[in-house]
C-alpha cells in the first residue's frame, strides 16, 4: 500500500517538528510494509512574503472538462474575497472606429464608469435549503450588505467621480421600491456621503430603469455605483454598448494601501477557440492598461490606450465586435507598433 501525503511544514518551529515526524512515519512504514510518498508545500509566512505581488493579470477561467462553478468559486471568487478586492471597476468607453449596436450613438455619447461592490450582496454564499429534494423544497439566498462594505464602495465611487474631472456626476442604481432593507442602506449612506463631496452631483435610478437609459441615453452617465448582483448584470450590458466583449476590460480592486488588485478581460475562456490564434486580445491589453494606471504608471497607460485607438481606427474597424481579419499575435504586434 502506498499513501500520498501532502506536507505543509509551515512557519517557525513547524519545519523542525515535522521533519522528525516524517522520520518516524517513514521508519514505521518500513516495519509494517507500507509506503508513504510525501509532497512538501512551502505554504506559510515565508512564501507569502517572498511571492507577494503588486497586482494580478488574469486571462480567463473556465474549462469544458471541469464542472461549472468549481474554478469560478475556487479561483475567481476566492481571490476577490480573500484579497478583499471590494471594487469591481468597469470602464464603458466606445472608441472611434468601433461599432456600437446603439442607433445614432458615438464615442461622444458612451464614456462612463460602473463601480460595482464586489465582496458582499448575494455573492457571499449565505443561505441554505429546507427539505431539499422534496416537493416542499425551499431555497434561501441571502443578500448581505454591511454599512462598512457599502460605505467604502460609495467612497471609492465619489473619489472616482472627482478623478475623472468630467461631469462630476455620480448615479446610484438600486431598487429602493422593492428591496426596502438593502437598498435603503445604500440610499441612506449615499445621501450622507454626498454632503462630504459638494462638487459631485448625485442622482438615483432604479436598476431596471438604468438598463433602459444605458441603451437610450448613455451620455447621461459619468460614474454609476451599484451592488454586486446588479453590477454583474449591467456591466455586461455596458460591454455590449461599447462594442462587445472583445474590447471590454475590468479590474477587481483593493484600493487600500498594500492591497493587491486583479485585472482581466471581460470575456470568458472560449475553449472552442483555444490554440487557434484567432481570439481578440484587445480586452486583455486594455486590462493591462488599467493595471498600469492603478500602479501609478499613468503615462504608460495613456500610451497603451492611444496605441489601441490607433489600431482600431486604422486596421480593425469591427475588431471589438469580434470580426477579426488578423491573428491574435498580429493584433498584439500592431499595438506594440503604435506605442
Amino acid at each position: 500500500m502506498a499513501y500520498q501525503v501532502a506536507v505543509i511544514p509551515g512557519d517557525g518551529t513547524g519545519p523542525e517538528v515535522i521533519r522528525e515526524g516524517l522520520k518516524v512515519l517513514q521508519a514505521v512504514g518500513q516495519k509494517e510494509n507500507f509506503k508513504m510518498d510525501f509532497t512538501a508545500y512551502d505554504l506559510g509566512g515565508d512564501r507569502y512574503l517572498k511571492t507577494k505581488f503588486h497586482a494580478i493579470y488574469l486571462g480567463a477561467i473556465g474549462h469544458p472538462d471541469v464542472k461549472p462553478g468549481i474554478l469560478e468559486a475556487g479561483i475567481l471568487l476566492k481571490t476577490r474575497f480573500t484579497l478583499d478586492q471590494y471594487i469591481n471597476l468597469r470602464p464603458v468607453k466606445l472608441y472611434p472606429g468601433v461599432d456600437t449596436p446603439l442607433k445614432d450613438k458615438g464615442p461622444e455619447h458612451i464614456d462612463f464608469v460602473i463601480v460595482r461592490e464586489n465582496t458582499e450582496g448575494l455573492y457571499t454564499g449565505a443561505g441554505g435549503f429546507l427539505k431539499k429534494g422534496t416537493p416542499d423544497e425551499v431555497a434561501i439566498q441571502e443578500s448581505i450588505n454591511t454599512r462598512r462594505g457599502v460605505e467604502r464602495c460609495l467612497r471609492y465611487a465619489f473619489h472616482s467621480c472627482m478623478k475623472r474631472n468630467r461631469a462630476y456626476k455620480l448615479t446610484l442604481a438600486a431598487k429602493t421600491n422593492v428591496l426596502n432593507y438593502a437598498s435603503d442602506l445604500w440610499m441612506r449612506t449615499f445621501q450622507e456621503l454626498a454632503k462630504e463631496y459638494p462638487r459631485v452631483k448625485t442622482d438615483y435610478t432604479h436598476v431596471d430603469a438604468l438598463c433602459m437609459w444605458m441603451v437610450k441615453n448613455p451620455e447621461w452617465f459619468d460614474v454609476v455605483v451599484t451592488d454586486n448582483l446588479f453590477g454583474d448584470i449591467v456591466t455586461d450590458l455596458g460591454a455590449m454598448i461599447q462594442g462587445g466583449l472583445g474590447i471590454a476590460a475590468g479590474g477587481n480592486i483593493n484600493p487600500d494601501p498594500g492591497g493587491v488588485s486583479m485585472f482581466e478581460p471581460m470575456g470568458g475562456s472560449a475553449p472552442k477557440y483555444a490554440g487557434k490564434n484567432v481570439i481578440n486580445p484587445l480586452a486583455a491589453i486594455c486590462a493591462g492598461m488599467m493595471m498600469l494606471e492603478h500602479l501609478g504608471e499613468k503615462k504608460a497607460a495613456e500610451r497603451v490606450e492611444k496605441a489601441v485607438m490607433q489600431v482600431l481606427a486604422k486596421h480593425l474597424k469591427s475588431l471589438a465586435a469580434g470580426e477579426m481579419g488578423y491573428t491574435t499575435s498580429q493584433v498584439g504586434d500592431l499595438v506594440v507598433k503604435y506605442l
